[in-house]
């Protein structure tokens, strides 16, 4: 992997060799944690807990540095959608 996709600006962030993201690393361009579960290649929105591991902790706050043990970087490619937008969507669904 050499390079990532900051979830929430959508730059690419240049990686150098066998890159380990520590609990401390933000995105160079807007600051955001990249140790947190919307980087992570668990994270799913569509499971319970909106985490595809399930011997994980749940984490309440998906976009906060966090200390899991199974948290491995996604290079971005599995973005999903955010939960206001399912909400929303879903809300959408039953208007009259």
């Amino acid at each position: 992997m050499n390079n990532i996709t900051c979830y929430h600006c959508q730059k690419l962030i240049p990686l150098l060799g066998a890159f380990k993201i520590l609990r401390t690393e933000e995105c160079p361009y807007c600051s955001t944690s990249l140790h947190c579960c919307r980087m992570c290649s668990f994270y799913d929105t569509k499971v319970y807990n909106e985490c595809r591991e399930s011997n994980a902790e749940r984490i309440v706050d998906k976009e906060k540095a966090n200390f899991c043990d199974y948290f491995n970087l996604s290079d971005g490619s599995n973005k999903t959608a955010a939960k206001e937008d399912l909400e929303n969507l879903a809300a959408s669904l039953f208007k009259k």
